[in-house]
């Protein structure tokens, strides 16, 4: 996936097959005039992807209880066209790695661009779906690059050539012992009242920029650094920076 559509699109196709009666499929299509009655959403995007993504829906859709029977179809629309687009913000972090969020969601009479039409279709009709795309990947401010700080006690060296020389006699026989390995973000001291009165949705700032390279900690030593990237949806580590071979075996000091 390449941009914030494609990701709502891939979403919008599950969730409404699964919330919807007679689950129906959404397909992509060609632009159709819509009739009275038609309705429709923009969310705000704030964050490494932002601005406006809105979707008007064919009036027709609140004729038929898609939602149930005895619900109000159009505040039904609005919460699962709302669970779209945040679901697919998420699914736009997974793929891309872009952090965002929904700022604001609100009603709106219709667009005056389209820039993807799609067809609801069920066995009790078949309805339009006008989407217009005003994301974009939010413009980095350029920035010097900063020297890292060096790793403390540890020089920089390559892992071939010292492995040798900083390895004793014996040390070959712990080659295969599992160790567990964190990465540390940054760090920050925080009173113990502050501590206590943390709850969902704050936000703790810590002692390093979100450029900074992060620490690979071994036991209680520094092994390593680099910087995060994303792997088959997991969070991984791009090494740019290692400690001597004697350095990283002294990690294993506090694990006998």
């Amino acid at each position: 996936m390449s941009n914030y559509l494609e990701c709502w699109s891939n979403v919008a196709s599950a969730l409404l097959s699964q919330a919807l009666t007679g689950e129906p499929s959404l397909t992509e299509g060609l632009p159709k005039p819509l009739g009275a009655g038609a309705f429709g959403f923009t969310a705000k995007l704030n964050g490494d992807h932002e601005g406006r993504f809105s979707v008007i829906i064919d009036g027709g859709a609140l004729s038929v209880p898609l939602l149930g029977e005895g619900v109000d179809q159009k505040a039904g629309w609005a919460e699962l066209l709302r669970e779209t687009v945040e679901a697919a913000v998420g699914d736009l972090l997974a793929s891309t790695g872009a952090k965002s969020q929904v700022e604001a969601f609100e009603e709106i009479d219709g667009v005056n661009q389209v820039t993807r039409a799609f067809q609801l279709k069920s066995a009790s009709g078949s309805w339009t779906i006008l989407v217009r795309d005003e994301t974009h990947p939010r413009k980095q401010e350029k920035r010097s690059p900063q020297p890292a700080a060096p790793i403390p006690d540890a020089a920089v060296s390559s892992v071939g050539r010292d492995a040798q020389a900083g390895m004793s006699s014996g040390v070959e026989l712990l080659l295969d012992v599992e160790l567990e390995a964190t990465l540390r973000f940054g760090c920050r001291e925080l009173p113990l009242t502050e501590v206590l009165e943390l709850g969902p949705g704050d936000v703790v700032e810590l002692d390093r920029h979100v450029n900074d390279p992060v620490d690979l900690i071994v036991g209680d030593k520094i092994v390593a650094r680099g910087e995060v990237v994303l792997v088959n949806g997991n969070f991984g580590l791009r090494v740019t920076e290692v400690a001597a071979p004697r350095k990283r075996l002294e990690s294993i000091r506090c694990l006998f």
